[in-house]
């Protein structure tokens, strides 16, 4: 169960591509990790894993375009374009070469943007990562019909049900956190970006094949140490998902959380943050 951190990060912005973007950075020493969230998500995912990881090294987290407190421009919301921006990112903070850690959405980022930039990932953290097949949730299909997303509104009611399809046993979660990430989640203008990033990446049936195929078909060419986690009983991309990694990525390492869902590093953190940092130090 997470306990409350002794520190909340101070937001910082800089501009990305003419993007607004804001971003958490602590540390300020040994090598250079960048977390990037799910989809529509936001840097409070990890605010239980940044200064544990930061006592030892320079850790960067961010909200990705179109998420979080960044600026919600009409643009394509793919893997690849995502990749690009991380990669602008590094540049304007001066990162030549990260690990990269990604949950969901943002661990299909992690791999598209190894797939493009090798030479700057040093190692790669995979958390109920997007990317292996098409299986995903109903509820991630269903944003791709613009009725659907168009009745999206967002109130406290809909929290419950997030918690139940997104954790194992979403009342071990603070509700202080739950507090922290309700003005995110209640965003004006949230519903117009949140159909591009469906329908940039999926349809009814589930992940687009151009979306993972490019991931799947080059598994065997990620040479960089990659540590891949996984909850038991995730709804959102079945477990599965994490031994077709396992299998395919050469140089990894599998760890699955029992009784947990999507997100390992909010329901585990002190398990999921020395998983991390073991392995930053092999």
């Amino acid at each position: 169960m997470p306990t409350q951190p002794s520190v909340i990060p101070q937001d910082l912005y800089i501009s990305i591509d003419s993007i607004n973007t804001r971003y958490w950075q602590m540390g300020n020493s040994g090598s250079s990790i960048i977390l990037l969230h799910g989809g529509s998500g936001s840097i409070e995912f990890w605010l239980y894993n940044i200064a544990a990881l930061a006592a030892h090294h320079r850790v960067y987290a961010f909200d990705m375009v179109g998420s979080g407190k960044s600026d919600y421009p009409d643009r394509s919301y793919s893997l690849v374009n995502q990749a690009e921006f991380l990669a602008s990112f590094m540049n304007a903070s001066k990162i030549e070469k990260a690990t990269i850690i990604g949950n969901s959405m943002g661990g299909g980022v992690a791999l598209e943007f190894t797939r493009l930039y090798p030479n700057r990932v040093d190692k790669l953290v995979l958390v109920d990562s997007m990317g292996f097949g098409k299986e995903i949730s109903l509820g991630i299909r269903v944003i791709t019909l613009p009725a659907v997303v168009s009745l999206l509104r967002p109130g406290r009611w809909m929290i419950p049900a997030m918690l139940r399809s997104n954790f194992f046993d979403g009342k071990q979660l603070p509700p202080d956190w739950i507090e922290l990430r309700y003005p995110i989640f209640a965003i004006p203008g949230r519903n117009r970006v949140i159909l591009r990033i469906g329908r940039s990446n999926f349809n009814l049936a589930g992940v687009l094949p151009q979306v993972y195929r490019p991931i799947l078909d080059n598994l065997s060419n990620i040479l960089q140490p990659t540590l891949i986690t996984w909850g038991e009983y995730d709804r959102i991309i079945p477990v599965k998902h994490a031994y077709i990694a396992a299998a395919g990525i050469p140089n990894s390492q599998l760890h699955i959380f029992p009784d947990c869902g999507h997100h390992p590093y909010l329901e585990y953190p002190a398990k999921f943050n020395r998983l991390v940092l073991d392995f930053m130090a092999q």
